[in-house]
């Protein structure tokens, strides 16, 4: 199985071990990590997700971000659009799209507890639904 993985840029204190995680994570479970795309934020990765998706290379797409909670709820605009539009893209294309975002409404010391068990579950979600997927 190949894996594509997305990763915000913002926050990249917390993503960038996200990521350093999710790959030690396919790694461990014989999966190979076809490419790493980093944007900017959460909110700019379904347009890198289509892409990837297209690729009969890709079987699924692991999303790595962080939603800090801030002053505004601009973080729950950020984090409920991205994840429609993620959702949207695994039925368009039948392949998983695994949700290793966290937040929105978590401090930046919850965002740093979070990194493994998220990314972590993110890689063996995409691995689990495309198994099942295979089975139907």
């Amino acid at each position: 199985m190949n894996i594509a993985i997305v990763v915000s840029e913002f926050n990249g204190e917390v993503t960038s071990k996200m990521l350093e995680v999710a790959v030690e994570k396919a790694r461990s479970l014989k999966m190979g990590v076809f490419r790493t795309c980093k944007v900017p934020g959460v909110f700019d990765m379904p347009i890198v997700i289509d892409s990837l998706l297209r690729r009969k290379e890709v079987d699924a797409v692991v999303t790595l971000g962080a939603v800090i909670r801030g002053e505004t709820k601009h973080d729950e605009l950020i984090a409920g659009v991205a994840a429609k539009a993620m959702t949207e893209l695994a039925l368009k294309y039948q392949k998983p799209v695994s949700l290793g975002i966290t937040g929105p409404g978590m401090s930046e010391r919850q965002a740093h507890q979070r990194i493994r068990p998220v990314a972590e579950r993110a890689v063996e979600a995409a691995q689990k639904l495309h198994d099942e997927l295979r089975k139907i």
